[in-house]
């Protein structure tokens, strides 16, 4: 407990029965703060607050009281992931991440956010964990000065967030000369663990999340003319695996995020955004041979699907991912909920470039900031952070 003011600050661990309710009361209290000008994305949990950590390896939820009012949230989660070492080397970690940060408006600037933190990382220590870190808006002030300035994290990562509208009337026409393809479950694995296992922060259970009933499965996309053979171990002794494939490919795998909770936009959009949203809607519907793009109806919930694992091969395959991203944006016409595809790439990630994404629909930078929770981390923290990231970044989309 911490003495306040006036009272005690208790800090204890999340009851589903006796706080999903305040809990809900308190995400409401903190959406009305802002200017009435500004357009404001929030979270609906669907009366689950913890959805956004629940198929995570380890969740841990924490509230904060002063005498019975709730006054406070914070999430983490824990896994093992891939890391840079020192010396260029890399090796798995085992990492909390820290989200879903909540404090009363009429109960901030007085250390309830700093010490609901402290707490998520006494858990963490209690669990191993070697580095903590967390994801905020690039220009969330507050959230950057708490965590660096007050907590002593360090910024480490600015992935980039793109988002694609997905219009409710017209499919994209996808070229003849590619070939798509949903790979098994289990050729999706080794693809993975092939290609993709020296990324930062790619997590050790990859096989939980493909399997994860929100994975609506992985696709590869190749080049007609060109075979794809399926990946089979060739010696069960060895467990060496066998693959021939061609010599341009890309791949994704899509997470229903639509499932697990609902955004909701708040706040009053600019006037000129609202005629072109409308005007484009419009054309889009009956001149479609016009390809404007149109943002669809954001009024209500709306959910959206999560690109992962985007990753390609070949000097021409270019095209092969932007015809993945155009499928997968067919795809999610089929769904009343959906309203975006969206994926996350690391800033110096190639395969960003490939991506379609709407610009006025994009997000600020993403800021991914660290700290080491063992004293022995401190020189591999600080070589990581100093260092330019050099590989692909794997954004886990449990902790989206």
């Amino acid at each position: 407990m911490v003495q306040g003011l006036h009272k005690e600050l208790k800090i204890r661990s999340y009851d589903g029965e006796k706080d999903c309710a305040r809990v809900e009361e308190l995400e409401r209290g903190c959406e009305i703060v802002g200017p009435a000008d500004r357009v404001f994305l929030f979270t609906d949990s669907l009366g689950d607050p913890i959805c956004r950590i629940r198929n995570s390896p380890s969740f841990y939820m924490l509230v904060a009281e002063l005498d019975d009012e709730l006054v406070g949230v914070v999430q983490g989660s824990i896994k093992l992931v891939t890391m840079a070492r020192p010396h260029g080397n890399s090796g798995l970690a085992r990492v909390g991440y820290i989200l879903g940060l909540r404090v009363a408006p009429l109960h901030r600037r007085r250390g309830v956010g700093s010490t609901l933190v402290r707490s998520l990382e006494q858990w963490f220590v209690s669990n191993h964990v070697e580095f903590a870190y967390m994801a905020t808006d690039k220009e969330n002030k507050a959230s950057v000065k708490l965590f660096v300035d007050s907590l002593g994290y360090v910024k480490f990562r600015t992935p980039a967030i793109l988002v694609n509208p997905v219009s409710p009337y017209r499919a994209l026409h996808l070229p003849s000369h590619v070939e798509i393809k949903k790979l098994r479950t289990k050729e999706a694995k080794l693809l993975y663990r092939k290609f993709m296992s020296s990324a930062e922060f790619f997590p050790s259970d990859i096989d939980d999340i493909l399997e994860n009933r929100l994975s609506l499965g992985t696709w590869v996309a190749y080049y007609k003319g060109e075979a794809w053979e399926d990946m089979r171990y060739e010696s069960v002794s060895t467990g060496s695996e066998y693959w021939r494939g061609p010599k341009d490919w890309a791949m994704v795998s899509v997470w229903n995020s639509a499932e697990v909770f609902k955004l909701r936009l708040l706040g009053r959009a600019p006037l000129s955004c609202l005629i072109y949203t409308k005007s484009c809607r419009l054309m889009d519907r009956f001149f479609p041979c016009f390809k404007i793009p149109a943002i669809p109806e954001f009024v209500d919930p709306f959910g959206f699907y999560f690109m992962y694992g985007v990753h390609c091969e070949g000097k021409s395959s270019a095209e092969l991912v932007q015809t993945l991203c155009q499928f997968v944006r067919n795809m999610a016409r089929k769904s009343k909920d959906c309203k975006l595809v969206v994926t996350e790439i690391g800033a110096r990630d190639e395969v960003r470039l490939h991506i379609p994404h709407w610009k006025l629909l994009s997000c600020p930078e993403d800021l991914w900031c660290i700290k080491a929770l063992n004293g022995e981390k401190q020189s591999s923290l600080h070589e990581m952070t100093m260092s330019p990231p050099t590989r692909a970044l794997f954004v886990d989309p449990r902790e989206v």
